[in-house]
């Protein structure tokens, strides 16, 4: 398979002041100072569900110290959805940033897959359904198709 150019790497033609603060073999984090956004790339098409909490809760004390705002998780690269994964990111994490006073989040699904895009509306759901005392509704959540979109929403 042809590797294709990842969001991530696009930034520099973004005029943003950035740097890369987390790095591993699935993913990368980079944080736009200037802007209290912080970007969470994921670069393999699966990343198990220990790998997938290492790197969020690395993103914790960063998140702190900055003060970061905006939280962009970019899934594109990812193929398979993974429902345990998203129930934690929805249930621990984001209550935790949210205490955090981080509140506004953009999303960037995986191109061409609409299979992905249907496991996340149903894991979304099946989430409100099961946690009613999650703060999904306080969140500011969209959907963007690019990171210069999501950076700017």
């Amino acid at each position: 398979m042809d590797r294709k150019s990842t969001a991530t790497e696009r930034l520099p033609t973004l005029s943003y002041k950035y740097e890369l603060v987390i790095a591993k073999d699935y993913g990368k984090v980079f944080l736009l100072p200037d802007n209290q956004i912080m970007i969470c790339e994921l670069t393999k098409e699966y990343v198990p569900i220990e790998d997938f909490k290492e790197i969020f809760f690395e993103t914790i004390p960063i998140i702190e110290k900055h003060q970061i705002k905006k939280f962009i998780f970019d899934k594109q690269n990812l193929q398979v959805f993974d429902q345990p994964s998203m129930e934690w990111y929805f249930i621990h994490w984001k209550k935790d940033i949210y205490d955090l006073g981080m509140k506004t989040h953009r999303k960037i699904l995986p191109k061409d897959n609409p299979a992905f895009t249907l496991a996340v509306e149903a894991g979304r759901s099946k989430i409100k359904s099961e946690y009613k005392d999650t703060i999904i509704s306080h969140l500011d959540i969209q959907y963007k198709t690019s990171i210069k979109e999501a950076i700017e929403s």
